[in-house]
């Protein structure tokens, strides 16, 4: 993408100089010959910068220099003047012109000039592109489900995401609480401030209040230089506490302190430091229980507990999981450079019947594994671990039909008991066909005509040796 500078001058040696001079650094130029030209080209030309003088012949540079900024927000200026008019170009500083410029104008110095300006156009433009894909993946749309347990999570975020108050995000491990954290962050009214991540559980016991609120010089042994402690950080943003649940007793008082004063002292400081911050506390620990056994301070909770939200696990939820997988898929496509289309109906079966300890969490890394297994444009059974191909089995406690003879109702439950059995030996034996054989107590012929006849999805697989 080429910058584009324009120039309103009204002598033309002035414009053509400059013309030519930006043109051979390969910028887009256009000028004009007074402030009316100027203001009626300035809008359809959108320029990066405007090289302006301050000596028209129809209106003051001023005048250009506001209508300008009405027209082109985002254009720089740079005032070119005269010695005798250094006063106004000053003033024009005053009113939002970038810098100013005397005649004769120095090549090399514009040159650099606007250079500099460019690069500082260019960190803005990336800066607003790192937003705008911020504020995308953590858009309430980016959290997948349909449910009707996720539709009364997405309810509850967009209340929380509008007030200020702290809260509480409870549910299993790999239930998305960063990500719902985030979520709620990147749609409140402080999304154009930080969002600083404390994970509560990594923190060293001695370095909890450091950490939190950090030191000044020669607080203690190696504090060689001033800290900045994550309070101070997310001032005026989010400050996420994962994990709070594991805080040790001595931090949950001072994160007490620090949650009822908002302000703070850094360790070995005097001065208190005010901070404005939202908190957003997490945890996979049932917290009235951790009160009930002394772990857990009651009036922190309390403190923390202001807005709560549960999410919900994997299982609770299994109607979400095709969605969820589907989702995975084309995520990591790009990523892995492979054109997976989708996951056969079969494989889809066995991943909504499987429970989930893991949640979300562990089902993208199902996803993920399955495509890099995968030699097909579709996820097949075959490529899923053994885990949810007997798991999915060994919950199926179906009875047969009504309506079948015995002989048939014999002949299903047996041939559910083989594979159940097969599978189990098979995740015993990590893969390894001749080992589970062994496990069986039948040759591994045998075991392999029986996965063949049972048409199951592993006895494609390649043996893990």
């Amino acid at each position: 993408m080429k910058f584009k500078v324009f120039i309103i001058d009204d002598e033309k040696n002035i414009r053509d100089i400059f013309s030519l001079l930006l043109g051979e650094k390969g910028y887009l130029t256009e000028s004009a010959a007074c402030g009316a030209e100027g203001l009626d080209k300035a809008g359809s030309f959108n320029p990066d910068v405007l090289l302006l003088d301050m000596n028209l012949p129809d209106m003051s540079g001023l005048e250009v220099l506001s209508g300008v900024q009405r027209i082109c927000p985002r254009c720089r200026i740079i005032i070119i003047t005269a010695f005798g008019t250094i006063r106004n170009a000053v003033e024009a500083t005053k009113l939002g012109a970038y810098a100013y410029l005397e005649k004769p104008v120095d090549n090399e110095e514009l040159l650099l000039l606007i250079s500099r300006i460019l690069e500082v156009k260019m960190l803005e433009a990336e800066v607003e592109g790192l937003k705008s894909e911020l504020s995308s993946r953590y858009s309430f749309s980016s959290i997948v489900g349909t449910s009707g347990r996720m539709n009364s999570v997405f309810q509850m975020m967009q209340k929380i995401s509008q007030v200020d108050g702290t809260v509480l995000i409870t549910g299993e491990s790999g239930t998305g609480k960063e990500l719902v954290a985030r979520a709620v962050h990147f749609n409140s009214p402080r999304k154009e401030g930080p969002f600083v991540v404390v994970n509560c559980g990594a923190i060293p016991k001695d370095l909890i209040e450091s950490e939190f609120f950090g030191h000044v010089k020669g607080a203690f042994t190696d504090a060689k230089t001033e800290k900045t402690g994550k309070f101070e950080m997310a001032h005026r943003g989010t400050i996420f506490l994962d994990e709070v649940g594991e805080l040790l007793p001595e931090a949950q008082v001072k994160l007490l302190r620090a949650l009822g004063e908002r302000e703070i002292i850094k360790v070995g400081g005097t001065r208190t430091i005010p901070v404005d911050v939202r908190v957003i506390a997490a945890t996979n620990k049932d917290l009235e229980a951790a009160i009930r056994r002394g772990e857990f301070r009651e009036d922190l909770y309390w403190r923390l507990a202001v807005l709560s939200l549960r999410l919900p696990p994997l299982r609770e939820r299994n109607e979400d999981v095709p969605l969820l997988a589907e989702h995975f898929v084309r995520k990591h496509k790009s990523e892995l450079g492979k054109d997976i289309q989708g996951i056969t109906p079969p494989a889809l079966d066995l991943l909504t019947k499987y429970s989930w300890p893991g949640n979300v969490r562990e089902l993208e890394n199902v996803i993920y594994e399955a495509m890099v297994l995968s030699d097909t444009a579709y996820i097949d059974d075959c490529n899923l671990p053994l885990r949810i191909q007997s798991r999915a089995v060994e919950g199926d406690t179906r009875l047969p039909q009504a309506g079948a003879s015995l002989n048939e109702a014999v002949h299903g439950m047996t041939e559910k008991m083989e594979r159940n059995m097969i599978l189990m030996a098979l995740r015993e034996a990590g893969g390894n066909r001749t080992r589970a054989a062994e496990i069986l107590g039948i040759s591994r012929k045998t075991l392999f005509n029986k996965m063949k006849q049972l048409n199951m999805p592993c006895w494609q697989r390649k043996e893990v040796r």
